[in-house]
């Protein structure tokens, strides 16, 4: 290096749009966390879910924009993990499963422990995704995404909430659903992932008709509709099921 050819450094920064999305997503999990805290499960569940929806335009955004990046992508891995791992997890033993420390030395740990698999099991499942980034098929994940298996727990609790039903009342329904949840998100099972899907293009006028009546549905009865709606979509997505 010589005094004529000064040192050329490369700015490093972050795109900021797709960021916000992933801090939004972030900052649901949190609020989530806080409002189970306060025992106020139906918001806990609602922020999950809109966590849910801007997690999905996060990658979106940036792949439209051109601004992917690997910071964001592990970003959008740590924020994952915290809103739908470690907050479902939170909001559901709040809910239910912290119930059974009074049933006994081996019930008594089966909640928290239920809990925790969930938690873990969506840990490996998005340190699994990273790795294999590139390797396999884009048209399927590998394991139920994070995102649905977040939307089937926490659903369950909005759903049993919206009806009046305890944590009490629901407890071993609770147990089978966050065991199960976090044990499909590190199966081998395929789903459709829909990156396929082109959000540039022309559709039919069908089409958006049929997602304005789909918006007019669910505001009738949120909980209800998205809970089913979720539960149906995971399992008609597997691979080999009609």
């Amino acid at each position: 290096m010589t005094p004529e050819t000064p040192e050329v450094r490369r700015r490093r920064g972050l795109y900021l749009l797709p960021n916000l999305f992933t801090t939004a997503v972030l900052f649901c999990g949190f609020y989530a966390i806080i409002a189970a805290l306060h025992g106020r499960f139906e918001s806990a569940a609602v922020s999950v879910f809109i966590a849910m929806v801007l997690d999905g335009l996060d990658g979106r955004v940036a792949r439209l924009t051109h601004t992917e990046s690997e910071f964001g992508a592990e970003y959008d891995s740590l924020a994952d993990l915290i809103s739908f791992g470690l907050a479902p997890a939170l909001i559901m033993y709040q809910w239910a499963l912290g119930t059974m420390t009074s049933m006994g030395p081996f019930l008594s740990k089966l909640g928290w422990l239920a809990a925790f698999f969930y938690t873990v099991m969506t840990a490996l499942r998005l340190a699994r995704f990273n790795v294999q980034i590139g390797s396999t098929d884009k048209r399927y994940f590998i394991g139920l995404p994070s995102p649905s298996a977040a939307a089937i727990v926490t659903g369950l609790v909005w759903f049993s909430t919206d009806l009046g039903l305890s944590g009490v009342q629901m407890l071993w329904p609770a147990l089978i659903v966050t065991i199960g949840a976090g044990a499909l998100m590190f199966s081998n099972i395929l789903y459709f992932s829909f990156k396929q899907v082109d959000l540039r293009g022309r559709v039919p006028f069908m089409a958006a008709l049929l997602v304005v009546l789909a918006l007019v549905f669910i505001s009738i009865d949120p909980p209800k509709v998205l809970f089913l709606w979720r539960w149906r979509r995971h399992s008609r997505r597997q691979i080999g099921n009609p």
